[in-house]
């Protein structure tokens, strides 16, 4: 650094006894770097589109539920196509910081709205479904009907940025969003899922992550007619001219491994 500093002939750094930190200059110098870094792995990407083979280290962040169970599975099947690819994979239910954390791609369920550095691609509409335990439903009368669910204990996801709004429709009626006595809120699919597996109440979970709790039969669905609706799972990535093979390819591969088959 110090040769850098005499080099051009301004301070970069900001020293103390205590911390040390970029001086003005020192941050446009950090910003021309990260430029040039950049444009770098621009060219490197524009190389390697050309035989279009993936490789290197593909760096994702996924929510954990899920991601265990619908991510790892696509993991381990592009590992067999694509050996020269790495994966280092973060699941957390807690929305990243996809550039700055360093990740290549994020996967996301529900809505949401990337910055403008960042694209969005739907991979595929997931079912969600009501769903109990049956020791729940001993205690208190099944509801018969989406206005009931007000007399009963919800179990809803709830984050820094949002809370779970539920919009349920009866069959011939209107939809609407339903309103009750909500004891619990997490900002984990995986622990609601376990929070209803312990008969703590009802919860709206992703097909996915309960299927095979239902077909053993911890789980029962609640209000089986009802439309619960459809959570849409996202690929987010950052926005470049140049798109690495690795993250392309997956990204690919996700969509024919979840999307449901058409005909």
């Amino acid at each position: 650094m110090t040769r850098l500093e005499d080099r051009y002939g301004v301070r970069l750094l900001n020293r103390t006894t205590r911390a040390v930190s970029l001086t003005e200059a020192g941050q446009r110098l950090f910003a021309q770097g990260e430029a040039i870094q950049a444009a770098i792995a621009e060219a490197d990407a524009c190389l390697d589109t050309v035989d279009a083979i993936p490789r290197g280290t593909l760096r994702i962040t996924a929510p954990d539920a899920l991601g265990r169970r619908i991510i790892l599975p696509v993991v381990a099947k592009f590992q067999k196509s694509w050996p020269d690819v790495r994966f280092e994979i973060s699941f957390s239910d807690t929305v990243s910081r996809l550039i700055e954390d360093g990740f290549d791609l994020a996967i996301r369920v529900g809505v949401t709205t990337p910055d403008a550095s960042l694209i969005s691609r739907t991979v595929t509409l997931e079912k969600t479904v009501l769903c109990a335990s049956p020791a729940y439903l001993t205690d208190r009368d099944a509801p018969r009907n989406v206005d009931q669910l007000s007399t009963h204990d919800l179990l809803q996801f709830s984050s820094l940025a949002k809370r779970q709004v539920w919009s349920l429709q009866d069959p011939g009626s209107f939809l609407g969003n339903v309103s009750g006595r909500v004891p619990l809120r997490m900002d984990s699919a995986e622990g609601l899922r376990a929070a209803a597996l312990a008969g703590m109440g009802i919860a709206l979970l992703p097909m996915a992550l309960v299927k095979d709790d239902l077909h053993a039969g911890r789980l029962v669905r609640v209000l089986p007619d009802v439309d619960s609706g459809e959570v849409p799972i996202f690929a987010l990535y950052p926005h470049k001219r140049f798109l690495e093979p690795r993250v392309r390819r997956f990204i690919d591969a996700l969509v024919s491994e979840l999307s449901p088959p058409r005909g």
